[in-house]
C-alpha cells in the first residue's frame, strides 16, 4: 500500500452492494469466506449506499461494523473507506471540519477506533490542499487513520498534493482509486506512471468493468439480468465483444472464469497492489479470489490487451 507499510493480500473487496443488492446475513456469509481464505482488504465508504430508494449512506459500513463486532476480529482486517462525496446538505468536500465529523462516522458506524487508509473519494478543488492534508496529517498522529490515498484524481492534482505534502512535512496519499479494467484504461497514459515512479499503490475499481467482463452480458438483451445492467450498456461495442472473446479464449486455456481472468490481468499491471471487486455470493466470491492463484504469460496478456501494450513493454525494459 504504497510506502504506508499496510499490507495485504493482492485482492480486495469491494462491498457497495452491501445494503443494496445484498442483505445483512449474506454479506456476513461473503465476508466471512474472504477472511477464511486468508483475505483482508476491505474497501468500503460513507455514501455506499445513498443511491438505493430509502438508504441514507453508510449502510455498507454498519453491517461491515456488526460482522466486526460480532466476530471480534478488528486487527484480522484492513479497513479501507471514503470521505468527500456528498453526504446531504452541508455534507461533502475535504475541508477540515468536515473530515473529521465524517470520520468520526465512520468510525461509529464501523465500531472501531481507526481507519487503516482513509481515502478522499473526489478531489475537491473548492477546498485548499494544505488544509485537506493537514487534518489528515493531524488525524494520523492522533491513530484515528493509519494512511490516506486518493479516488478519481487526475494526474496533476495528485502530482500537486505530493509536492504539497512533501514541502509541509504533511502525510501523503499512500494509495490512488481509480476506474481500471480491460476496457477502461486511461489511467496508463499519466496517472499510472506516475504511481510507480512515486511508490503509490493502484487500487482499481471497476475492476470487473460493472460485471461486464464476466462475460455474462453478451447483449442489449442481458441488460435485465442485474440491476446494475444499465451501467454496462456503454462496453456493447465492438471493442466490447473483442475483449469478451479474448476473456472466453485465454479463461479457457486457464480453465477459469472470465472475471478471475480479467482481474489476474489487473493483478499484473504495473503499480496495481489489488484491484477492487464486489462478489453477490459466496460462488461468485471464491471465482474473484482465485485470481491470485493465476500468473498470466506474456502472450495472455498480449491477446487480452487487443494490442501490443507499449506500457507494460517499458516497465519490462525497465
Amino acid at each position: 500500500m504504497g510506502r504506508s507499510g499496510i499490507e495485504a493480500a493482492p485482492f480486495a473487496l469491494g462491498t457497495n452492494v452491501f445494503g443494496w443488492t445484498i442483505t445483512e446475513p449474506v454479506a456476513f456469509d461473503i465476508l466471512d469466506e474472504f477472511t477464511r481464505s486468508g483475505f483482508s482488504l476491505i474497501d468500503t465508504a460513507d455514501v455506499y449506499s445513498t443511491w438505493f430508494p430509502g438508504n441514507k449512506g453508510g449502510e455498507s459500513e454498519t453491517i461491515i461494523g456488526h460482522w466486526i463486532k460480532k466476530r471480534k476480529n478488528r486487527q484480522d482486517v484492513v479497513i479501507c473507506t471514503k470521505v468527500g462525496k456528498p453526504m446531504g446538505p452541508e455534507k461533502t468536500g475535504l475541508s477540515a471540519k468536515y473530515i473529521r465529523q465524517a470520520l468520526d462516522d465512520s468510525l461509529m458506524r464501523l465500531q472501531t477506533d481507526y481507519i487503516d487508509l482513509y481515502q478522499s473519494h473526489d478531489d475537491d478543488p473548492h477546498t485548499p490542499m494544505e488544509e485537506t492534508l493537514g487534518v489528515y496529517t493531524d488525524l494520523i498522529r492522533e491513530g484515528k487513520i493509519r494512511a490516506i490515498g486518493a479516488s478519481n484524481f487526475k494526474a496533476d492534482r495528485l502530482a500537486a498534493s505530493l509536492a504539497i505534502s512533501k514541502a509541509n512535512g504533511y502525510a501523503r496519499y499512500e494509495t490512488l482509486q481509480p476506474a481500471y479494467n480491460l476496457y477502461d484504461r486511461s489511467i496508463e497514459k499519466d496517472l499510472q506512471p506516475l504511481c510507480v515512479r512515486e511508490e503509490i499503490g493502484i487500487l482499481p475499481y471497476y475492476g470487473l468493468a460493472s460485471g461486464f467482463l464476466t462475460g455474462k452480458y453478451r447483449g442489449p438483451e442481458d441488460l435485465g439480468k442485474s440491476v446494475r445492467g444499465r451501467g454496462i450498456e456503454k462496453y456493447l461495442d465492438a471493442r466490447g465483444m473483442k475483449i469478451l472473446s479474448a476473456l472466453d479464449e485465454i479463461s479457457k486455456k486457464y480453465k477459469t472464469a472470465p472475471a478471475t481472468i480479467a482481474l489476474a490481468w489487473l493483478m499484473a499491471r504495473p503499480a496495481v497492489v489489488a484491484p477492487i471487486a464486489s462478489a453477490t455470493n459466496v460462488q461468485q466470491l471464491n471465482d474473484l479470489l482465485n485470481a491470485v492463484k493465476i500468473e498470466l504469460d506474456a502472450e495472455s496478456i498480449k491477446i487480452l490487451s487487443l494490442e501490443t501494450d507499449p506500457v507494460a513493454s517499458a516497465f519490462r525494459q525497465t
